[in-house]
């Protein structure tokens, strides 16, 4: 098991890692959930982000994307030499960090299309719609269709490629196969296997550690709110006896 390793210093001239987090500690009321997590991300990683039900996962993610909940008590967030952990949540989104929820939050009454050119409305903007449509043809087949009408692999689709229209510099994917059918999960895999040809660094939480860690170059394995892993994806899919102990439901 890979000791985690932060600089010593808070600077953000000395803060070398491309994403780095150092020590964080975030709570929903009183309840103690992200407990001191630490790691570090090159440009272009692809981080699986594991662990049962209730370890923190999700928490982390929102912690790490500066959503309202869990509050971030302590601890520091960098990006590229920017400090996030002093942001709000729109302000992280302009600094480039885009969070893919769970339930895709797609917006009632707006066509696929009206989703995706409101994503684009503040500056920095990133992928055109016509590079949009060229990397998700189905989206383009149902621009003018109500996006809370999709399917949910579709829904999933708009909601990955809405976080593409903004100037994306790390992106969270939190359970991006959850309830898909298994032809539908193949095309999401095809999108993230996409995107991390493209280089963009990303953070996958998923239950199902297998697809994750065949998507993703590192692994980190949260317990408790704690990290308790940080090393290769190859490494923990050959360790029988890690994936028995923090993995197996």
């Amino acid at each position: 098991m890979n000791a985690i390793s932060m600089p010593d210093t808070a600077t953000a001239t000395e803060a070398e890692p491309y994403f780095g987090v150092r020590d964080i500690h975030a709570y929903y009321g009183e309840s103690y959930i992200v407990q001191g997590v630490s790691f570090a991300m090159d440009k272009g990683d692809v981080v699986a982000l594991l662990g049962r039900n209730g370890a923190g996962k999700t928490s982390t993610l929102r912690t790490l994307a500066r959503a309202g909940d869990p509050v971030l008590r302590s601890g520091e967030i960098w990006l590229d030499g920017q400090p996030i952990h002093k942001c709000r949540d729109f302000e992280a989104a302009g600094k480039g960090i885009q969070l893919v929820q769970e339930d895709r939050r797609i917006i009632p009454g707006l066509t696929v299309e009206e989703n995706l050119v409101l994503a684009q409305i503040a500056e920095p903007r990133g992928w055109s719609l016509e590079q949009i449509y060229e990397h998700f043809p189905r989206l383009a087949e149902r621009r003018r269709q109500e996006g809370v009408t999709l399917s949910g692999g579709e829904q999933q689709m708009l909601a990955v490629a809405r976080a593409l229209a903004r100037d994306i510099r790390l992106l969270l994917l939190d359970e991006p196969y959850e309830g898909l059918a298994p032809t539908i999960v193949r095309d999401i895999e095809r999108i993230v296997r996409e995107i991390k040809g493209l280089g963009i660094t990303t953070i996958i939480v998923e239950q199902n550690a297998d697809a994750a860690l065949a998507l993703a170059n590192r692994a980190l394995i949260l317990d408790m709110g704690q990290i308790v892993y940080d090393g290769t994806a190859k490494a923990v899919l050959e360790d029988k006896e890690l994936r028995q102990e923090y993995l197996a439901v």
